[in-house]
């Protein structure tokens, strides 16, 4: 069977890579002699090749004979070794050898190239201070990566045939093309931004146009400076555009990137294929690993004697009913009182130790879950500039000597990988500030469901902060740090606003609200069907 057009399909539209003639006689000679006989098997023996070539040093664009001999042979060779493996260790299964901890620091950095339509590792490693350059570069790769999402997106592709639905899709209009079509009526895409005199006004890659939202129905979401966002209007004879709409632009399901960009390791901790991350999450479904759990708690406030008691209840409950979490995650602020003095301080490291001690009485607990903890915006240490660095050492050596490496101090916003799975955790007081910060367009409150505006923005933003630097700061090297593309399978946006939990376009993103304050409320997430479930100590009284 002659496999070009699939290979084609895989490595040159796919994946953006050109053969030479002798490596595409390789690729075809290699199908052949695993007496490959179906398209199916073909796609998945060739993204398997082409992953591995992207990952190797000296890979080009252009793909040879020798370099895809030696890829193959690597394939060859670790599959080798993974069934030796799986035959001497079938029964055996360690959750905690595909669990993974991702620090904001240290994710590799990726740009959108236009040119390749693709994503380009950085060159450099990004640095804290940032550069001119880095200031304008993160806001390109904002504009067109949910560019490219809505040009995929049905009603902005033409058909590929001229007829009656061509002429209806949406079309985008750069600002450039307004001067001198007064009158008309555009549709364009951009972010919102201030004008030096303080107007409203869009801002794409070619300039700038001031908006008049006088007239603009309500909108659902939330519209801050910062945002991108898809605006139809008219543009009139004093150079501005009358809007009649605005929205977010379209989202686009995991699934759907994953199958683009599969190939692309944009947690920096190894490429998976969208197959293997299929795999692992009916590992997870089985039923011996239904209780593998997350539990989420914020405003930990470990300076409040109640908290520590809440925790114990909570620790006795989980070793009685013998479901002990996978990873206990804690989300800042950790304390309720400004630290300035040293006797502030010396306080705020006692409040850790006590944890520790607490964690200690209960071995189960200690020797099978870890413990994340995710820095708020009220810990003392750090700015407001996201991502910020988790708590230093000096502050926590005594919990950590406690718990050894059970421990993980990450930064804010950070993630968790396991069992295919992406989860993302996030501690701040976002809905008071995007409420804060509206631009004017205001959400529906006649039939608005504020938690749903705020997951939907976030997400079709594909960012967690979508929101001017001037309202909230941002390393602007870092920046990738808060984006949420592809989309993960969970969202953790933990506030002091009320408990939630949502699901849309199939990413799930709860809130577990504040210890003290929501009845001793937290959230469980089940890797088994990736979704929450709040709790409480409904029963406990101090």
């Amino acid at each position: 069977m002659d496999f070009r057009l699939v290979i084609l399909k895989v490595f040159t539209r796919k994946h953006q890579l050109s053969l030479q003639a002798d490596a595409m006689t390789l690729l075809q000679q290699i199908l052949t002699d695993h007496e490959i006989t179906n398209t199916e098997d073909a796609i998945q023996s060739l993204e398997i090749l082409a992953k591995e070539y992207l990952l190797q040093d000296d890979c080009s664009t252009i793909v040879t004979k020798p370099l895809l001999q030696r890829v193959y042979e690597t394939v060859v060779e670790k599959s080798t070794a993974a069934v030796t493996d799986g035959s001497q260790s079938s029964e055996i299964w360690d959750p905690d050898h595909h669990l993974y901890f991702i620090d904001a620091f240290e994710m590799p950095r990726w740009h959108y190239s236009l040119e390749r339509k693709a994503f380009e590792k950085a060159i450099q490693k990004p640095n804290i201070a940032g550069s001119a350059e880095s200031k304008a570069m993160f806001l390109r790769d904002r504009y067109n990566i949910i560019k490219q999402i809505i040009l995929r997106n049905e009603n902005f592709s033409p058909p590929a045939f001229a007829g009656k639905d061509r002429a209806n899709y949406l079309k985008l209009t750069s600002t450039k093309n307004l001067l001198g079509r007064a009158g008309d009526r555009f549709l364009l895409f951009g972010m919102l931004t201030r004008s030096p005199e303080g107007r409203l006004c869009l801002e794409d890659l070619d300039g700038i146009v001031p908006l008049n939202i006088s007239n603009t129905g309500p909108s659902e979401g939330l519209f801050t400076e910062g945002c991108f966002v898809l605006v139809e209007g008219d543009y009139n004879d004093d150079g501005v555009l009358d809007v009649i709409a605005i929205g977010h632009p379209p989202s686009e399901r995991r699934a759907t990137a994953r199958s683009i960009y599969g190939h692309i390791d944009f947690l920096g901790k190894g490429a998976t294929t969208v197959l293997q991350d299929d795999n692992w999450i009916l590992q997870a479904q089985r039923p011996e690993n239904a209780n593998i759990t997350i539990l989420f708690i914020s405003d930990v406030r470990l300076d409040d004697e109640r908290t520590l008691k809440g925790l114990r209840t909570l620790f006795e409950q989980a070793v009685d009913a013998d479901v002990i979490p996978k990873i206990f995650v804690f989300c800042g602020n950790f304390t309720g009182t400004p630290v300035g003095n040293d006797i502030e301080m010396d306080n705020y490291k006692d409040s850790f130790t006590a944890l520790g001690d607490l964690v200690a009485e209960f071995p189960s607990i200690r020797t099978s879950s870890h413990f994340l903890f995710v820095p708020g915006p009220g810990d003392p240490w750090s700015s407001d500039v996201l991502p910020r660095r988790p708590i230093p050492p000096a502050f926590i050596n005594r919990l950590q000597a406690k718990l050894s490496k059970r421990a993980i101090f990450a930064t804010n916003p950070c993630r968790v990988k396991f069992m295919g799975q992406e989860i993302v955790i996030y501690r701040h007081d976002l809905m008071g500030k995007m409420m804060r910060n509206l631009v004017g367009v205001k959400p529906d409150l006649e039939s608005a469901d504020l938690k749903r505006y705020l997951v939907q923005t976030i997400l079709d933003q594909v960012h967690l902060s979508p929101l001017a630097l001037t309202i909230q700061a941002t390393s602007w090297e870092f920046d990738h740090a808060l984006r949420l593309y592809p989309m993960p399978t969970a969202v953790v946006l933990a506030d002091s606003y009320e408990p939630y939990e949502l699901t849309y376009e199939g990413c799930h993103v709860f809130n577990p609200g504040s210890f003290l304050t929501n009845n001793y409320g937290f959230s469980t997430f089940y890797m088994a069907t990736s979704r929450s479930m709040p709790g409480g100590l409904q029963s406990f009284r101090i």
